[in-house]
């Protein structure tokens, strides 16, 4: 099964979009293997963005993503990566078709609610960067509230 990184950025945690943008993910019947909240440092933001370090806009973004709490998770199933992208819709908000996450709920591409892997190996990268202690592990067909 496919993985892919999803992270809630600080305006989507603070307009109180996180139930909602997990429902979406749910919804389509991707599974969710790992999710926490924290302040990022920005030493860590830089790591996250450094193939981005050499736009002009590297600077505003760090400071962006460190001006609040993120949520970052794991995500798997089928094609997953590919099919997160079209659930968050655009970078750019205004190109982002109703529907999408970014199409309901952002205004600015400064401020756009939420990153996904944009490939199956920028995934790989970030999820070993976000989650380097490990995410937990089940079968992807099982649950841990469901008991035999």
């Amino acid at each position: 099964m496919e993985q892919t990184f999803i992270m809630i950025k600080p305006d989507g945690v603070q307009r109180g979009l996180i139930g909602e943008i997990i429902s979406r993910f749910e919804k389509k019947g991707f599974y969710l293997k790992g999710l926490k909240m924290i302040n990022v440092e920005r030493s860590f933001a830089e790591k996250h963005y450094s193939d981005l370090a050499a736009k002009p806009f590297f600077g505003s973004l760090v400071d962006y993503i460190i001006s609040g709490p993120v949520v970052a998770m794991v995500w798997e199933g089928k094609n997953v990566v590919a099919t997160g992208r079209k659930i968050i819709g655009a970078t750019n908000p205004a190109e982002s078709a109703p529907g999408t996450i970014r199409g309901d709920y952002a205004i600015e591409i400064g401020r756009n609610v939420i990153h996904g892997s944009d490939s199956v190996e920028s995934a790989t990268k970030e999820i070993a960067l976000w989650f380097s202690e490990g995410i937990s592990q089940w079968q992807s067909n099982q649950h841990p509230w469901i008991y035999e």
